[in-house]
C-alpha cells in the first residue's frame, strides 16, 4: 500500500510561501535561516534576557555563526521568566506555570499571545489530519477546561477539521471514559500513553466496546513505550500515532506519519538541532544527543537554542512517505534523568518496557526511599487490571530483576512490590519518584 505523504509537508510549503514545485530542503533551510536572523534581532530588541545573553556577539552570516550563540536552559526560565517576554502584558493571552523536578521553590512560566496559540491550533489541525477527518468523533483525554489549554486548543483545531470532538480531561475512571466512548460513538482517542492503555485494559476485561470501534489513537504528553504501542494495537486493532511536543515548543512539536518512523517536526515554527550534551557541539544526522529548539514565529516568549533535555537523533534521509521534512527519532529518555540506586542507573522507560509486558499490569508507580537501616530501597506499586494478584507480583519481581543492576536489589530484599487500588491521579510526566533526602535532580524541560 502506498503511503500518504505527511500533511505537514504541504502545510509547511504554504506557511513559508514557497510553491510546491519549488519546495525542497534547500528552500526550507534558506527560509529558516532568514527566520533565525529575524528572531535573534527581535529578541535582542524586545527581551531583557536575550539583550544581555547576546551582548557582544558578532554578526550571524551562516548556520555555524548561529551555532556559536549561547544556549538557553530551563534554569534560565525559572530564574526570571518575565525577562523573556517580548510583548506588553495586554498582549499575553495565556501563562502556563510548570513545576520542575529540580526544585520545589520555583517553577517555569511560559507566556503565549493569541497569535502564538493560533499557530498551535493551525499545527494541531494539520497534524490531526494525519489520522482524522470530517465526521470522525474524537475524545480528548487531555487537560482542556481552561481556555488556551492543550485540550481546548485541540478541540478548536478538530472542529475546524470537521471532526466532532468531546473534551473529557485526563483519565480519572476507566469505566466513565468507556461510557463516553460508547455514548458519543467515539472512534479516535487522544491522550497520554499509559492513560489510554489503562482504558484499553479495562475494556479488554469488561468487553465494553464493540470490536473495531476505535480506529486510531494519538498518544501525547509523555514517552510512548514500545510495548504499550504494541499492546494498544493488539487490544483495539487500531493504528497508533505518537506526538512529540512540550509547553516550550508551543505545545505542538512533531507527529508521526503513516510510515511510523519518527516525528515530522513543525519546521515552519521550530528550528531543530541535536547537540552533544557535554560539549554543546552540533551533531550530524543519525547521532544521538540532546534536542535543542529555536522558535521561529512566536512573539510573546521566543526561545533561542533552548535545551530540552530530551535525547534523540535526526533520522537521515527522506521519509518513506515521500517527505523531506526533518524527523527525529522517538524520545525514550532525558539527559541526566536516571535515578542512581546501588550500582544501577535506572530510567522510567527501563521499567515501562518490562512491566507493561505483564498481563494484568494496567499501570504502576516506582519510588525510591531510604529504610530504617539507611539502605536505598525501591517500591513498585502495581495497579492490577485482570490476572491474579500473587502471580502478577511474582512475575513483576522476575522481569525487574532482569534489568542490569536490579538483580542485586531484588535478592537483598530491597525491592518491594505491592498492589494498590489507585495511583496518584495527577496528570504529569511519569517518572521514578525519589524520596531520599538531600538528593538533587537536574531541572528538565516539560514535555
Amino acid at each position: 500500500m502506498e503511503l500518504k505523504i505527511t500533511p505537514l509537508h504541504n502545510w509547511i510549503s504554504a506557511r513559508i510561501g514557497t510553491p510546491r514545485a519549488a519546495f525542497d530542503r534547500q528552500a526550507l533551510e534558506r527560509w529558516q535561516f532568514s527566520s533565525l536572523l529575524r528572531m535573534v534581532a527581535y529578541t535582542r530588541q524586545k527581551s531583557p534576557f536575550y539583550r544581555e545573553h547576546f551582548a557582544g556577539l558578532g554578526p550571524i552570516n551562516s548556520f555555524p555563526d548561529f551555532f556559536r550563540l549561547p544556549f538557553t536552559t530551563a534554569e534560565n526560565l525559572m530564574e526570571n521568566p518575565h525577562s523573556f517576554v517580548c510583548v506588553s502584558q495586554e498582549q499575553v493571552h495565556r501563562i502556563v506555570s510548570l513545576p520542575t523536578s529540580g526544585t520545589t521553590a520555583k517553577s517555569k512560566r511560559v507566556f503565549f499571545s493569541q497569535e502564538d496559540q493560533a499557530l498551535t491550533i493551525d499545527f494541531f489541525r494539520t497534524g490531526m489530519s494525519t489520522l482524522a477527518g470530517a465526521g470522525d468523533r474524537v475524545l480528548i483525554l487531555l487537560p482542556g477546561e481552561r481556555p488556551g489549554s492543550v485540550g481546548d486548543l485541540l478541540f478548536t483545531a478538530l472542529r475546524e477539521l470537521g471532526c466532532l470532538p468531546t473534551k473529557y480531561g485526563p483519565v480519572d475512571d476507566e469505566r466513565s471514559v468507556l461510557q463516553v466512548i460508547r455514548q458519543e460513538k467515539v472512534n479516535i482517542l487522544v491522550g497520554a500513553p499509559v492513560h489510554l492503555y489503562r482504558v484499553a485494559c479495562f475494556d479488554h476485561v469488561t468487553n465494553f466496546l464493540s470490536q473495531g470501534q476505535i480506529k486510531a489513537v494519538l498518544t501525547s504528553t509523555d514517552v510512548l513505550p514500545v510495548v504499550v504501542a504494541e499492546r494498544l494495537k493488539a487490544l483495539w486493532g487500531c493504528e497508533i500515532f505518537d506526538h512529540y511536543g512540550m509547553t516550550e515548543t508551543g505545545l505542538g512539536g512533531g507527529v508521526e506519519c503513516s510510515a511510523h518512523c519518527g516525528y515530522h517536526m513543525r519546521e515552519a515554527d521550530l528550528y531543530i538541532e541535536v547537540i552533544d550534551p557535554l560539549t554543546g557541539e552540533v551533531l550530524p544526522d543519525g547521532e544521538e544527543g540532546e534536542v535543542v529548539i529555536t522558535t521561529l514565529t512566536r512573539n510573546a516568549m521566543p526561545l533561542i537554542r533552548y535545551r530540552t533535555g530530551d535525547l534523540s537523533h535526526v533520522i537521515p534521509g527522506d521519509c518513506a512517505c515521500g517527505s523531506f521534512i526533518k524527523r527525529i527519532a522517538p524520545i525514550k529518555r532525558r539527559w541526566r534523568a536516571g535515578i542512581q540506586i546501588g550500582e544501577c542507573t535506572l530510567f522510567q522507560n527501563d521499567l515501562d518496557e518490562v512491566m507493561f509486558q505483564l498481563n494484568g499490569v494496567g499501570d504502576f508507580e516506582a519510588s525510591v526511599f531510604v529504610d530504617e537501616q539507611g539502605r536505598d530501597m525501591m517500591r513498585l506499586s502495581l495497579r492490577i487490571m485482570g490476572g491474579k494478584r500473587e502471580r502478577v507480583q511474582e512475575e513483576a519481581r522476575e522481569v525487574v530483576s532482569r534489568i542490569p543492576g536490579m538483580e542485586e536489589l531484588s535478592c537483598n530484599g530491597r525491592l518491594l512490590i505491592e498492589v494498590v487500588d489507585a495511583l496518584n491521579p495527577v496528570f504529569a510526566k511519569r517518572r521514578i519518584i525519589d524520596l531520599r533526602p538531600n538528593v538533587q535532580h537536574p531541572t528538565q524541560a516539560s514535555r
